[in-house]
């Protein structure tokens, strides 16, 4: 097994809004991955996936073998202290447009990374109210992308996959084909070309099944990108 190359960098450095980042690279060249949680800092089954994931990076227990995975852990660190969804909403500050600016200035840094990075996937982890099964108005247990993004494949083979695990019917995930403006997955989706998903776990169930539910996911999307060859 090769060495485990591990990169930590600054967003928004020297800002108030300042929150770390990292970059893992595979050994040999393939797609990027651009994974995000904390937007909301009150949505916390996201952020604990996400620092789960970077803790099994560390120790190896999940090896990028191809390409680059770009995550970052707690976007909106402020709002996390406080266990908020944050004011204005982030994700509602995104530009809409390519010639449009980010309406935030943590939206514009992450933003900016982003366009950099040049990611082919972008993953936004978050959380909401309510089943899908139950009420298809609410979002919690779903994987969203824009109706005409290349992710919508990915989307359906992937919520097979969950839902094959979870004998109960109300938890298991819907896919939802939908834009929003000013979001990073919309964002990234129109701008970037990104194939855009954000996942939504539910917070009515128990916080460890939402981690659970939010880390194979993250396991199937890397394995859709062909970071990873099996599942740790």
């Amino acid at each position: 097994m090769s060495l485990i190359k591990i990169k930590k960098q600054i967003l928004a450095l020297d800002t108030k809004y300042q929150t770390p980042y990292y970059i893992i690279k595979g050994d040999y060249l393939g797609e990027t991955v651009f994974v995000t949680a904390g937007i909301h800092g009150n949505e916390i089954a996201s952020i604990r996936a996400a620092k789960q994931l970077l803790d099994n990076l560390k120790k190896g227990k999940i090896v990028i073998e191809n390409g680059t995975l770009i995550l970052v852990p707690i976007v909106n660190q402020r709002a996390y202290k406080k266990r908020v969804r944050g004011i204005p909403d982030l994700n509602r500050t995104f530009p809409k447009k390519s010639h449009d600016s980010p309406k935030h200035q943590l939206s514009k840094e992450l933003f900016a990374l982003a366009q950099k990075k040049n990611p082919n996937w972008y993953i936004d982890l978050h959380e909401a109210n309510g089943l899908s099964r139950i009420n298809p108005k609410r979002l919690g247990q779903t994987l969203i992308t824009n109706s005409d993004n290349m992710a919508r494949s990915a989307v359906i083979r992937i919520i097979e996959k969950m839902n094959s695990n979870i004998p109960q019917v109300q938890r298991q995930f819907t896919a939802r084909f939908k834009h929003k403006k000013g979001s990073g997955r919309t964002a990234a989706s129109r701008i970037l070309h990104a194939k855009a998903i954000t996942v939504e776990t539910c917070w009515s169930l128990p916080l460890s099944k939402r981690i659970q539910y939010q880390t194979q996911i993250i396991h199937y999307i890397l394995k859709e990108a062909h970071l990873i060859n099996c599942l740790a």
